[in-house]
């Protein structure tokens, strides 16, 4: 199932995954960030286990080429799965195992890695790496909802649509960005409107929340409505 684009954003740094599938709630499973370190997809029969230790594995240090044959080695089903790994420095690794479903591969680009398996052919992620490297402009999430909207332009998973997610990381343990359309009949469609939505509010809010370096944040809710309005009416 699926295909994914892991990239970091040259501009703030964060990391971020969005992918797509004729599956349900892929969010639950494929997309895992490590903030500030990498980034891991795990997909075609799902290993959740490649995201969970994986990132321990980005964390202590390991290359993604070294994450990547430490969790193939552990897994004899290593020849089912697809993975892809990106750390904060652009390096890369991947693997698709022979018994994927066709078509599958990878491609990569200038801070992104795209790999999908069960497309409708290469121009999925052709036409998802287009998208993405010429939107350099776009805001980040805009960007790679873009650029999954360009892969299934391109005939996307072969099976049809279910399920689509977009996971952001900054700096902190929490994600900047975590949404999941887990079953609908046009799940990039909706997976844009939520992140519309989330431009509202929440992309305002979340300057007030708790940091490593502020463990308290800001909790004063009058400070935090008005804090949020005078942003809000900044960009108007």
């Amino acid at each position: 199932m699926t295909w994914s684009i892991i990239a970091r954003d040259s501009a703030t740094g964060q990391l971020g995954i969005a992918v797509a599938t004729r599956f349900f709630a892929v969010g639950a499973l494929v997309p895992h960030i490590a903030p500030g370190v990498g980034a891991i997809a795990t997909q075609a029969l799902v290993n959740p286990y490649y995201g969970i230790d994986g990132t321990k594995l980005l964390r202590d240090g390991n290359s993604p080429r070294d994450v990547v044959a430490a969790l193939l080695a552990a897994d004899a089903g290593r020849e089912s799965r697809q993975l892809h790994v990106m750390d904060t420095t652009g390096r890369i690794a991947t693997h698709s195992g022979k018994e994927c479903v066709d078509w599958f591969g990878h491609i990569s680009g200038d801070g992104f890695s795209i790999a999908g398996n069960m497309l409708a052919g290469p121009a999925v992620l052709d036409e998802t790496a287009r998208a993405y490297a010429g939107n350099e402009k776009t805001p980040f999430p805009q960007r790679l909802i873009a650029a999954l909207f360009a892969g299934e332009a391109a005939g996307g998973d072969k099976r049809g649509k279910q399920s689509a997610a977009l996971l952001i990381h900054g700096a902190e343990d929490w994600p900047a960005l975590d949404l999941r359309v887990d079953d609908h009949a046009d799940p990039l469609r909706e997976l844009q409107r939520l992140e519309a939505v989330s431009r509202e509010r929440w992309v305002h809010f979340r300057e007030f929340l708790p940091t490593r370096d502020n463990p308290a944040g800001i909790s004063d809710r009058g400070t935090i409505d008005a804090g949020i309005e005078a942003t809000i009416a900044s960009k108007r």
